[in-house]
């Protein structure tokens, strides 16, 4: 894994919810991690990863995702099985 895409798996992890993500490096992280983005209806994307499947919503106003998309990412990969303590022991 490349140092900004831990980085950002640490950032979307660590509590207090950062609000200053922006939606192309989510992107490249879900890609990294062998997720399939695909677009769906209006700012929808179906995001399919270790058979989990959830729809994301790309920001309306701007590139940088709220804390409440930032949740649903964080929600959607602790169910796909990726954790920030997977990643540190090596697991991914």
């Amino acid at each position: 894994m490349s140092h900004k895409h831990a980085h950002l798996l640490r950032t979307i992890f660590t509590d207090p919810l950062p609000a200053n993500i922006h939606w192309r490096e989510i992107e490249s992280l879900l890609g990294h991690l062998g997720a399939e983005v695909e677009p769906s209806h209006g700012a929808r994307f179906k995001v399919t990863l270790n058979k989990v499947e959830v729809f994301l919503h790309h920001p309306h106003n701007s590139n940088t995702c709220s804390k409440i998309e930032i949740k649903a990412v964080r929600e959607f990969l602790s169910h796909a099985g990726i954790t920030l303590s997977a990643y540190e022991t090596g697991a991914l």
